[in-house]
């Protein structure tokens, strides 16, 4: 049996992340973001947990770029396959947020998604790390 490690005050602020009520849930991101590297663990716990809400997903890889620790690239480099456009376009921001200029391979692969916003994406980060291959 895995004993997950999430804290109740990060599993409560993940839960509010899908509140309705746009005051909730924007007081739970800002609660994570003040907390952002503090609550990375958490984080890359939650990211694997959030398999039904993209949304919630969005947020954590968001928050993950924001925290600027690389310990946060593995699990954000994960999300460059998210099966959602909104989580992809947005690991590769956050991508650049970390200065993850290891994930550039797997950005170029994203130059080839089927949706437009993740290759704009893709295309910007590649562009901000100063990997753009002629």
């Amino acid at each position: 049996m895995v004993v997950p490690l999430m804290r109740a005050r990060y599993a409560d602020l993940f839960e509010a992340l899908k509140d309705p009520d746009p005051v909730r849930s924007d007081k739970a991101f800002d609660d994570i973001l003040f907390d952002r590297g503090n609550a990375l663990p958490d984080l890359i716990e939650a990211y694997g947990m959030q398999r039904e809400e993209y949304v919630v997903r969005y947020y954590i890889v968001q928050l993950m770029g924001f925290t600027e620790d690389p310990r946060a690239i593995p699990t954000v480099m994960e999300a460059l396959d998210d099966p959602h456009p909104d989580v992809r376009a947005e690991a590769c921001r956050a991508l650049e947020d970390l200065r993850a200029r290891d994930a550039l391979p797997n950005l170029h692969s994203r130059l080839e998604d089927m949706d437009s916003k993740v290759r704009l994406a893709a295309e910007e980060t590649i562009r901000a790390l100063g990997g753009w291959r002629s």
